[in-house]
């Protein structure tokens, strides 16, 4: 059994904002799952509705496993309890996320007060040794957010995500506004973690370089679905769907030649989610769209099962890659 399954999950907004559009998802424990897209393809949506902490008048349908209990049927005692103990989030702008008037200390010891993982008398040498595993000493724990630098409280951001010891981190964008050197030791951290404690990743950035490089899967979302999904060395390298091309251009390949004089990014914005073009929701910025794609949506496909080309290259490679696009 996976750590995770995500089966058909649809989210819409009381305005009529459909946010997640029938996305599946399975992750296994020592895995990291990278998720990437534009700002409003759905994204941190997906990452709430994993863990139930969308608004109440949301609607949320499908299936979320945990360990093969489904977060959306659970009552809320027992939802609970699998909330920090089972999977944990670690949000994006951490000074946002910490709580401005505690100190660091106190609020890394809550989750682990409210679900008892600890003895009483064991607390503040657990909060001690969180902090130690994120390589921050001790004695930050008497310090308050606003005396700490960015990357030292997305530190301690991961480290109340490990306070109850989970098996699923969710990880929302966790290097957003932190310079390339916090990045790369944030992303190491995260790595080590993984690795060390066996958990389950899923990774949520913009940033297909950064996912290419700290995660073996990536999926690419685009309006509320997944557009491609395969290893993600091989879909960050070698996009099969326009969109995922697009988001591997953005990005200049250090020693590239070619890649200084690529275009970069699309034109035009992601559509308006409670105002969804027909067909494939990408044709209206595609490249290569052709006329069929403007009346018909696209499902994923194995890659080298469409008639098509031009978007990618349907080699025998891409075994275990799927995307959303009549030429795959």
């Amino acid at each position: 059994m996976s750590l995770l399954d995500v089966t058909d999950l649809h989210v819409t907004y009381a305005n009529g904002a459909q946010a997640v559009r029938g996305v599946d998802l399975t992750l296994d424990a020592g895995q990291k799952l990278g998720i990437a897209g534009e700002s409003g393809c759905g994204k941190s949506t997906l990452a709430l509705a994993l863990l139930r902490l969308l608004p109440a008048d949301t609607k949320v349908t499908g299936e979320i496993l945990l360990d093969g209990e489904d977060i959306l049927t659970m009552k809320w005692g027992r939802l609970r309890a699998v909330r920090w103990a089972g999977a944990s989030i670690v949000f994006q702008g951490a000074m946002h996320s910490l709580n401005a008037v505690h100190r660091i200390g106190d609020q890394i010891a809550e989750p682990i007060i409210l679900h008892k993982t600890t003895p009483a008398s064991g607390v503040k040498k657990r909060v001690a040794e969180l902090l130690e595993h994120v390589g921050l000493p001790a004695s930050h724990a008497q310090a308050y957010p606003h005396e700490l630098s960015g990357g030292q409280r997305q530190r301690v951001m991961i480290a109340m995500a490990l306070a109850c010891a989970p098996r699923l981190i969710i990880a929302d964008e966790p290097t957003t506004a932190l310079d390339v050197m916090i990045q790369a030791q944030i992303l190491r951290l995260i790595e080590q973690l993984v690795a060390e404690q066996d958990l389950g990743l899923i990774m949520i950035s913009h940033d297909l370089a950064v996912l290419a490089d700290t995660c073996d899967r990536l999926t690419v979302m685009y309006a509320g679905r997944v557009v491609e999904e395969g290893p993600a060395g091989q879909v960050y390298e070698d996009a099969l769907h326009p969109y995922s091309k697009a988001l591997s251009a953005a990005f200049p390949r250090i020693g590239d030649p070619a890649s200084r004089f690529a275009p970069r990014g699309l034109p035009g914005d992601p559509p308006d989610p409670s105002d969804l073009p027909s067909g494939c929701t990408f044709h209206p910025r595609c490249p290569v769209a052709l006329g069929v794609c403007s009346v018909e949506d696209q499902g994923l496909r194995e890659a080298g099962a469409g008639s098509g080309s031009g978007a990618g290259s349907g080699s025998g490679s891409d075994e275990g890659r799927r995307a959303a696009c009549v030429h795959v």
